[in-house]
């Protein structure tokens, strides 16, 4: 946990501050029985800087990127059980294979 988790939390924060003060102001036309034509400028800039702060915080926060090549080490995580009985190779997929196998022949 870091800085961009820690700018992640501030953003929701300022998401969440946002979505309150738009309720209020709702409940203020109401009460006023004005028409409600649109949020705020303090409203919309909370959004905007809210939805940057998150945006930053998740493409930061997440972990490390893995090799993709094939031979790589790091890439050997599940090796095949060792009772085969139970690997099912039938699926709806079948169906659809013989069809396109039919129309490839034509």
């Amino acid at each position: 946990m870091g800085l961009g988790f820690l700018v992640g939390f501030l953003g929701f924060l300022i998401l969440i501050h946002a979505a309150y003060s738009t309720i209020q102001y709702r409940g203020l036309l109401k009460i006023t029985e004005e028409e409600f034509s649109g949020p705020p400028l303090n409203v919309v800039i909370e959004v905007t800087l809210g939805l940057v702060l998150c945006m930053w915080a998740a493409l930061t926060v997440p972990g490390k990127f893995l090799s993709i090549h094939p031979d790589s080490e790091e890439n050997r995580i599940v090796s095949l059980p060792a009772n085969l009985d139970f690997m099912i190779f039938n699926h709806r997929y079948k169906v659809f294979s013989v069809e396109l196998d039919v129309k490839l022949k034509h």
